[in-house]
């Protein structure tokens, strides 16, 4: 099993942690390694496992908590393995996300030996992949104590700045029906696609909303993501179904958003396949305005969903704060620059110390 030293230098640190294969579902020898490293150079930590999360916290009775988080998985391998390193940037897969972000919660955990709040550490596995899999959920459901407190800080990558709350998201099914026919003889028929054609123009025409929520700008947005129909290449179809994807402030509930879509395409028939709540940025918490302070910047939205909404349905404030830039999320090219390890660590360090 690798040795991750924990008090050295997080950028070392988070090559180690992307040398090991997590992939979502293959976690076990990535959550092992944590573990054993946790256990063996934090010992003023209570540690637990929970599949392949692992699970640490103070009991020091400080009048606050701050649960901080952050998952173990990656996506698959894209040609962007091993881990390289130049001057300013670690290159190669789960480097942004979000092994660096993982490296400095664990250099916190170790290092932050008598904080001012207490502190829980969640290192959780299937991040990436389908929600009923998701290791935070799995200990929500199971020991939920371990999730409490007063602040969450999700380690995602947000370009080293606080990003507060996040964008809901709901897709939507847009059914059309129709008559099949000969398309020799289409006068014979209705065609289910074409009868799709004024919600495309009704998407064309769409001017999402930009909201500001505590100093925060969320931009919506309304997308046709998947169109599918048809029968054969000689017949006119008579079903044809829109796929429409809806990113939404979180001023909006997810009753709120299935409304106005229900307004948007009023006369089609609509289906709510899947929707996550957003979050709001909770930035007048206490905890919240102090971390913004320690980190020194101006808070920005989240124009995405992250686990963050999982925690403020547990009414808690949450926001994402780690290194590296989401838009490298995924890609073959994902890399992390170095100083933005070091910021983070120093910053929690600060906060948190």
């Amino acid at each position: 099993m690798p040795k991750l030293d924990l008090a050295g230098d997080p950028a070392d640190l988070t090559a180690a942690l992307a040398g090991i294969h997590s992939v979502s579902g293959a976690e076990a020898e990535l959550a092992a390694a944590v573990e054993a490293a946790l256990r063996d150079q934090a010992g003023h930590l209570q540690i637990a496992r929970s599949g392949n999360a692992v699970l640490a916290r103070t009991s020091l009775r400080r009048p606050s908590r701050v649960v901080l988080a952050g998952h173990l998985d990656t996506v698959p391998v894209n040609g962007n393995l091993p881990v390289r390193r130049d001057a300013e940037y670690l290159h190669g897969l789960g480097t942004c996300d979000m092994k660096g972000g993982v490296a400095v919660m664990l250099r916190v955990a170790a290092t932050v030996t008598e904080p001012r709040h207490d502190l829980t550490f969640v290192f959780y596995d299937c991040e990436e992949i389908e929600a009923e899999r998701n290791g935070l959920g799995r200990v929500e459901r199971e020991d939920p104590a371990w999730l409490a407190g007063d602040l969450a800080i999700v380690c995602e990558p947000s370009n080293a700045v606080v990003e507060a709350g996040c964008q809901g998201t709901m897709r939507v099914a847009l059914r059309a029906t129709g008559t099949r026919a000969h398309t020799a003889r289409a006068w014979m028929g209705a065609n289910a696609i074409h009868a799709l054609g004024d919600a495309l123009a009704r998407l064309e025409r769409y001017r999402p909303r930009v909201v500001d929520i505590d100093g925060c700008t969320y931009r919506e947005g309304l997308q046709a993501v998947r169109i599918a129909g048809g029968v054969s290449g000689n017949v006119v179809p008579d079903e044809a179904v829109l796929t429409v994807n809806h990113r939404f402030a979180p001023d909006r509930s997810p009753a709120d958003a299935e409304a106005h879509l229900r307004d948007v395409f009023a006369g089609y028939e609509l289906t709510v396949t899947d929707v996550a709540a957003g979050a709001l940025p909770g930035l007048s918490a206490p905890a919240a305005a102090e971390l913004v302070t320690a980190a020194g910047g101006v808070p920005v939205a989240k124009l995405g969903w992250t686990d963050v909404a999982r925690f403020a349905a547990l009414g808690m404030p949450a926001v994402n704060f780690g290194p590296g830039d989401p838009t490298l999320a995924h890609t073959k090219q994902e890399h992390v620059p170095i100083a933005d390890i070091h910021r983070c660590a120093d910053v929690l360090g600060r906060f948190l110390g």
